[in-house]
């Protein structure tokens, strides 16, 4: 009888314990302790799911028997399958999840191929499938590859892929500019065959964009724009700047590039006994009452990242206002910048935020510590080489920036009136009217230069077999398209930032290698110097014995040599000890960890264990 109440009270434990976990598995409560809350959706994502109509299906496919996986890959699979989970159920049906595993040569890999989805090959030949597809009706969407160093934008991606998958029209842009980034008809020249093409920049923002140019003359803006952006503005009518102030005010998205000193410009102009003529841009009424400092006569020069460039005598000259910028110079954490490597700025403006202004600046481009500001009155007669002598470094230089907070409207007196027709008296202004105070947060990205956008400075066209490809100089024409990408979806997505990544740093192991490192390293060095030096003084006198054997190879110098021999190995096994006195905190923490996770779990059982029994005798 007794054997049989404790079977039963092991089948029941075991059934609570299945039930429990079911329980937890399903309830809609999570408790997230990761330490940038990488599990938990932002405000911006559940407000994306909150407005989905009609279901979207999400197919993860993820080949999970792929031989010789790096671990890498399947711990991010697991990561952003959890993800998913939780995309499903904060949308509360709305959102049908798949999770797919794409065998090789199955109908499974063949639907994901299909589909778009990019295999990845490992280095022993195999190859695998992690990607995703989003359907809502006809419309069908995908991630081709999950790639494990965008894991800190996870959130983002997904979130994009279920507003993108909704979106049957393109977004409409609104492009101001005064560079000739939509090429002119020109008939003389397609009557030569010379057929005008458009800036690459634009070709690439009409990829995801339905452009329409705007005359800088114009007086107001389109009504349905969904982002603007403004590229050298220059002569822009007061009418048109109103109209841009309540364009940004109503919270929609603007981007703008202005230029101290635009290569285009001084090239159509060319300079003169008196200097050359102005070729900046600026939005001065605009910038001023937003708090947004940028001095259009002053130019970034930057020693550490000068470009270098072909001089008209044929040699090869150093710019410092020239700044060719890697990834060290990006901001990390924005989505528009995470992924880029270099980027490519002539003779750029600096960007900063005035005193008491209520906006937020966060710069995305940045020179480096040894950069400071030039007039461009300087750039036109001295050389390079003078230029860095009379540079006065004062520090880094923002160079793009985003821009987010409250606004205060630039026309506190409403619109300005219209220009009298000739011949007809001046109209008086028109009475206070429109925005005031934007509505919630504007929202704007500002980037002090306008050649990187053209041709010249970020693609090379070459003829591959009679034919014209384009290849790009630089990341310059990705920044422009991440960039329009950016503003232009939903304010839902402007509000997700990256989140880390799920794999943390052992920063005590890192500490304490670094730590060890500065101890041992000056000992180090000393004695893998003595020990280069006894290695030379060997090879000399090996090779002298190996000329002349007979007459030098006598016992003293035999002696000699085994001297220098023993002391290597003496050298040797000192260096070996420092090596491992090194190693020697790291092997430590090491074992107290594998302990740890072997025997905490069992010790605490069996206190709980010695615990319940005490009190159960009690």
């Amino acid at each position: 009888m007794k054997f049989g109440r404790k079977a039963l009270s092991a089948v029941l434990l075991f059934v609570a314990l299945v039930l429990a976990n079911y329980i937890a598995a399903n309830l809609p409560l999570r408790l997230d302790a990761t330490a940038n809350h990488i599990y938990t959706l932002s405000k911006g994502t559940k407000s994306i799911l909150s407005k989905i109509e009609d279901p979207v299906t999400l197919d993860f496919y993820f080949t999970r028997n792929a031989r010789g996986l790096p671990t890498m890959y399947q711990d991010y699979a697991a990561r952003v399958e959890a993800m998913l989970r939780l995309y499903s159920r904060a949308a509360n049906g709305r959102i049908v999840l798949n999770v797919i595993n794409p065998e090789p040569d199955s109908n499974a890999e063949e639907a994901a191929t299909t589909a778009g989805l990019q295999e990845q090959t490992m280095p022993s030949g195999d190859k695998f499938i992690l990607g995703l597809v989003a359907t809502q009706a006809d419309q069908q969407k995908v991630i081709k590859a999950f790639d494990p160093r965008r894991e800190s934008f996870l959130e983002y991606d997904l979130s994009q892929l279920i507003f993108d998958v909704q979106q049957i029209d393109k977004k409409k842009l609104g492009l101001i500019s005064s560079l000739p980034l939509k090429a002119k008809l020109d008939y003389m020249a397609m009557q030569n065959g010379q057929i005008p093409q458009n800036q690459y920049v634009l070709t690439a923002w009409e990829k995801h964009f339905d452009v329409d140019s705007i005359a800088p003359t114009a007086d107001s803006l389109p009504k349905d724009l969904d982002v603007l952006a403004i590229v050298q503005p220059r002569n822009l009518s007061p009418k048109l700047q109103y109209a841009i102030d309540q364009y940004i005010l109503s919270g929609k998205p603007v981007f703008i590039a202005v230029d101290p000193s635009c290569q285009y410009f001084k090239q159509q102009t060319g300079a003169s006994m008196y200097g050359q003529p102005d070729a900046s841009s600026d939005l001065p009424g605009l910038f001023k009452a937003y708090g947004i400092q940028y001095t259009p006569s002053m130019v970034v020069a930057d020693e550490t990242n000068a470009s270098k460039v072909q001089s008209p005598d044929g040699g090869v000259a150093t710019y410092p206002t020239w700044l060719s910028l890697t990834r060290k110079n990006l901001d990390p954490n924005f989505i528009g910048t995470s992924q880029l490597s270099s980027l490519l700025f002539v003779e750029p403006g600096a960007l900063s935020l005035a005193p008491g202004a209520g906006l937020k600046m966060t710069s995305l481009v940045q020179s480096s510590a040894h950069s400071g500001l030039l007039a461009t009155m300087a750039l036109q007669f001295t050389q390079p080489d003078d230029l860095e002598r009379q540079l006065k470094v004062d520090g880094k230089k923002t160079i793009a920036a985003l821009f987010t907070g409250p606004l205060k409207t630039a026309f506190p007196n409403g619109e300005p009136a219209s220009p009298p027709a000739p011949g007809k008296p001046a109209q008086s202004a028109a009475s206070p009217s429109g925005l005031k105070v934007s509505k919630g947060s504007a929202t704007l990205l500002v980037v002090a230069d306008a050649d990187w956008l053209m041709d010249d400075f970020s693609v090379r066209q070459i003829n591959f077999l009679g034919s014209q490809m384009v290849e790009p100089l630089n990341d310059n024409l990705y920044f422009a398209e991440n960039c329009l990408d950016y503003l232009g979806g939903p304010k839902d997505l402007l509000s997700i930032r990256g989140k880390g990544s799920s794999a943390r740093p052992f920063t005590v192991v890192m500490d304490m290698q670094a730590a060890a490192e500065r101890k041992y390293r000056e000992k180090l060095d000393e004695v893998e110097a003595k020990l280069a030096g006894i290695q030379q003084h060997l090879k000399e006198l090996l090779g002298k014995r190996g000329q002349t054997q007979t007459l030098i190879a006598t016992p003293e110098m035999q002696k000699t040599i085994d001297a220098f021999q023993k002391q290597e190995g003496d050298a040797r096994i000192q260096r070996r000890q420092i090596r491992l006195a090194l190693r020697e905190g790291i092997n430590s923490l090491k074992y107290t960890l594998l302990f740890a996770n072997l025997f905490a779990s069992p010790l605490l059982v069996v206190a709980f264990g010695i615990w319940f029994y005490r009190h159960r005798r009690a």
